[in-house]
């Protein structure tokens, strides 16, 4: 009966350590996103390294194509808020990336009460976009490619950060290929910026200003014009790096750029990610 008793007192001990173990390791990682949120004001803010480069984990990008459409706006944002909120603060880092499906991500984080003001952010960027800027030719396979260059050091009028996506066309003709407005919006700003060259800045209903630079040319608009998302606004070029007129420094391409509060203390934020959701949103033309 001796061992026996043992043994089965060895098993029993080992249940409850097994036990422990499962109610410890839970109980860290409810921990650790606890202490995340409670630091969500300080550490997930709209100056924040992290909110300005907007940096999701690339897997997670289908699940957003499928949740919402580029139609459904404020879907769009409220998915992009919870999978950012996700991967910097419970997935990333914590260790412990989660696959869950976004309709659960969003009922977690709307709870907190930093949620809403956060969410009027994203808005600004995610909310109004509809369309990839740069118009599909019928019959070219890739008219468009572009990488996530942002901050990378630019020395033009001294040494600065890239802040925004450089999409680099298939042939390097400047006044090729169309360039159309993401968003609805407002033309805030046209004309000659020494190191934008030929630009158009828009603001979008939800308060984000996306700015076009390189131009070749001008459609026929100007400011103060509405414009509605897919809008023809001009044509990709090289022009800027000098005097007005100024073309041929580098490559065809168009340089896209997203602000917060234009006018006021701009906050630039990395239009990458957006422009990766957008690659299914390519409207086409053909060549006259």
């Amino acid at each position: 009966m001796g061992p026996i008793w043992v043994k089965q007192r060895t098993l029993w001990n080992l249940f409850l350590l097994i036990l422990l173990c499962s109610f410890f390791d839970v109980l860290g990682v409810q921990m650790l996103e606890e202490k995340c949120h409670a630091r969500w004001p300080k550490e997930i803010t709209v100056r924040s390294d992290a909110f300005r480069a907007q940096q999701f984990p690339e897997n997670d990008l289908p699940k957003l194509f499928t949740f919402a459409k580029p139609a459904e706006d404020e879907k769009r944002a409220k998915a992009a808020a919870a999978i950012f909120l996700e991967y910097h603060c419970a997935g990333k880092r914590s260790g412990r990336g989660k696959k869950t499906e976004i309709s659960q991500l969003i009922e977690k984080w709307e709870q907190f009460p930093q949620w809403k003001s956060f969410l009027k952010q994203m808005d600004s960027i995610w909310a109004d976009v509809q369309y990839f800027p740069i118009l599909q030719r019928t019959g070219e396979k890739e008219s468009v490619t572009f990488e996530n260059s942002w901050m990378e050091e630019r020395t033009f009028g001294g040494k600065r950060g890239h802040e925004g996506t450089d999409l680099m066309t298939a042939f390097d003709e400047p006044g090729r290929y169309p360039a159309v407005s993401m968003t609805d919006g407002t033309v805030l700003h046209k004309g000659w910026l020494p190191k934008g060259g030929y630009r158009i800045g828009i603001l979008s209903p939800h308060g984000g200003y996306f700015y076009y630079a390189h131009l070749d040319s001008y459609a026929e608009i100007e400011e103060g014009d509405t414009v509605q998302a897919g809008q023809l606004i001009g044509f990709v070029g090289n022009s800027g790096y000098g005097v007005e007129g100024t073309k041929g420094k580098f490559a065809t391409h168009l340089h896209v750029g997203i602000y917060l509060n234009p006018g006021k203390e701009e906050i630039s934020v990395n239009p990458y990610w957006i422009l990766k959701y957008l690659e299914q949103r390519k409207l086409t033309y053909t060549s006259g």
